[in-house]
């Protein structure tokens, strides 16, 4: 309630309706080891449409249910692999120039592994963020919140959603279509997001308990960060670079962390039973890994109200020593970034729990 109401804002209870629309299959991707997957997602309220497009793919090899991975992807669909037939976000022209970089196939596949999570026996299912909420102030006509009844354009109540809780409820419309997709194992579905994904997919955990597997990625203030150590990126740098992240009730702490009723290990509590992996990198002071760490570490007590395990000291663990308890972190090396390194603990993170849980 009170994340609800003086953070990201309340996510808005009336249904928007959602079709699929199969625009691709590829059951020969990576050489045959996987099938690849575009599905157009078309939300609608009866008088407007937006879409959306899901890349997934499916390990080939496992004859039963796999677990999977969902994540929002920061530069298109098309920048997480060279395949030329994936298609390019359908808002993605709002947001980059024809002639930006961004444009160019695979030029974030370094943060997307994908043929070593599908080796792992992990599906993976990606979008792009900005076919939820193009992500610039100017464009919250062309997100998904003007479908919603309640929305007046130019006009906000205080704990009114913006970005940050559209991105959240839209990687719970991935899961809904996950539910569809009888591959899916879907009591094994994480959710990673790194920087300001991290922070929505903390939100989202927060709110979808389908979600069994919580990872944030260096996601700093407003994500893992202890919003009260006011170090590296404050609420008032981040209210007045994003404006359209927060709820503008978010506002009357610019300055004021000490005032604010919560703090973010109390978001990451609001994981438990479910598990929570934090990760943070050793430049990426700007996050503050001493605070995401933290955080980890505080919402220990609620985990072990569970009967869970939790982080036993608060002294920050080495760098590439990760803790893998039933709440994990971990530092490593390098800048803010998602690297092979973060990826092969988050799947060792996962099949810890999710193996933990097979069904015979």
């Amino acid at each position: 309630e009170l994340f609800a109401s003086r953070v990201y804002g309340r996510t808005p209870t009336d249904e928007v309706g959602v079709t699929y629309e199969l625009i691709s299959e590829n059951n020969n991707a990576m050489g045959g080891k996987a099938t690849s997957r575009q599905v157009r997602l078309i939300f609608s309220n009866g008088k407007e449409t937006r879409e959306a497009i899901l890349l997934l793919y499916l390990p080939n090899k496992p004859k039963g249910k796999v677990p999977v991975f969902v994540g929002y992807n920061y530069k298109g669909n098309h920048s997480t692999t060279l395949d030329k037939t994936i298609v390019f976000s359908p808002v993605f022209h709002l947001v980059k120039e024809p002639e930006h970089p961004d444009w160019e196939r695979g030029n974030q596949m370094n943060r997307w592994p994908l043929e070593k999570i599908i080796d792992r026996g992990y599906a993976i299912a990606t979008m792009c963020y900005h076919d939820i909420f193009p992500d610039n102030p100017q464009l919250k006509e062309r997100s998904i919140i003007p479908l919603f009844s309640g929305y007046v354009p130019g006009e906000m109540t205080g704990d009114e959603w913006q970005a940050l809780g559209a991105w959240a409820w839209g990687s719970s419309r991935i899961v809904d279509y996950l539910e569809t997709e009888e591959r899916i194992d879907e009591d094994k579905i994480a959710i990673m997001g790194h920087s300001r994904q991290g922070k929505a997919a903390l939100w989202a955990g927060a709110q979808d308990d389908r979600f069994r597997v919580v990872i944030s990625n260096n996601s700093g203030c407003g994500g893992a960060a202890i919003f009260r150590r006011e170090f590296g990126e404050t609420i008032d740098i981040i209210n007045n670079a994003f404006p359209h992240w927060f709820c503008e009730n978010f506002r009357q702490y610019n300055k004021r962390e000490q005032s604010l009723p919560v703090d973010q290990h109390q978001l990451i509590a609001l994981i438990a039973p479910r598990k929570a992996y934090v990760a943070s990198a050793v430049e990426d002071q700007w996050a503050d890994p001493k605070g995401e760490f933290l955080a980890a570490y505080h919402a220990g007590p609620v985990y072990r109200l569970y009967g869970l395990s939790a982080i036993e000291s608060d002294e920050m663990p080495a760098v590439h020593d990760p803790i893998m308890q039933d709440v994990g972190y971990h530092i490593r090396e390098g800048i803010h970034d998602v690297t092979d390194y973060d990826w092969e603990r988050f799947m060792d993170f996962a099949d810890k729990h999710f193996k933990a849980n097979t069904k015979d």
